[in-house]
């Protein structure tokens, strides 16, 4: 197959310092996803950065408790999800291991299993980011397959160091990055679409660009390999809540790199002129 049918969720998070808060959130959360997906299959589910957590310093001082293991609440309850609708979840979490706290993304296949996990490798510490004050770095990628088609999530911030996206592209063959994030509306908000594009156009690769909903959130965007006049980004609610179908097609990506040249035009090695 060549195409695959995603589901993504702006979706908001309420703030929240205890686990009971937290799991009635996901709670709350995997109904509203379970009914629609009632509505028509899907193959891939994605939902936005610390799906579970609210951003906010008070909530991250509760990491102790509130980060989990990658076998914790929300694999159990994304897990039962993909294997009802038979589809891939990809979700959001804080990853407890080894005394550490990471800003993980996990995924699930449609028997349940977990697939692996990508840990955010470049953390944000300026406007509303704090998160070297609390959170680790990672170390890896992580990239799986779904009807031929390759994916990879990266967080937020990562969006803005242009190496892993080429790297993820060029050397592993990416066909759509999955940008999972958290952002909030401070000075940088403004030229976040524009980094979102940028990395869609200049790979040629789909882009989903996922944020939270809320007044401090929303505007996430879902780019094709190439954007024009007439065939613009695809645009979420400023704010509000939406889970919205969303399409991807190799064949597209095949066109825009026949018609419009710059992965073949590169020079080998940079370096050396």
């Amino acid at each position: 197959m060549t195409s695959l049918r995603l589901l993504a969720c702006q979706i908001n998070v309420p703030t929240m310092t205890t686990v009971h808060e937290r799991d009635a959130h996901l709670d709350t959360l995997v109904e509203k996803v379970d009914a629609e997906l009632e509505n028509a299959p899907t193959d891939v589910v994605v939902l936005p950065e610390l799906t579970t957590l609210d951003y906010a310093r008070a909530t991250f001082e509760e990491l102790d408790t509130l980060a989990e293991p990658l076998d914790g609440s929300s694999f159990q309850k994304w897990s039962g999800l993909a294997q009802k609708h038979n589809c891939h979840v990809v979700y959001g979490l804080a990853r407890h291991d080894s005394g550490r706290d990471f800003i993980s993304t996990a995924a699930v296949s449609p028997d349940g299993k977990l697939i692996g996990h990508y840990d955010k490798l470049h953390l944000c510490h300026y406007g509303a980011g704090m998160e070297k004050d609390y959170f680790t770095a990672g170390d890896h990628i992580f990239t799986f397959t779904v009807n031929g088609i390759k994916l990879a999530p990266i967080i937020c911030y990562d969006i803005r160091i242009p190496e892993l996206c080429r790297t993820l592209t060029l050397t592993h063959n990416v066909d759509v990055i999955l940008h999972c994030g958290a952002y909030f509306r401070d000075e940088s908000f403004a030229t976040w679409h524009a980094f979102a594009q940028t990395r869609a156009m200049e790979n040629q690769i789909y882009l989903l660009s996922l944020n939270r909903a809320g007044e401090n959130y929303g505007n996430s965007l879902f780019c094709p390999p190439w954007m024009d006049d007439l065939t613009p980004p695809t645009q979420f609610p400023e704010h509000a809540e939406m889970l919205k179908r969303l399409k991807i097609d190799r064949q597209i990506i095949a066109e825009t790199r026949k018609n419009y040249t710059f992965l073949a035009d590169r020079h080998k090695d940079y370096t050396a002129l």
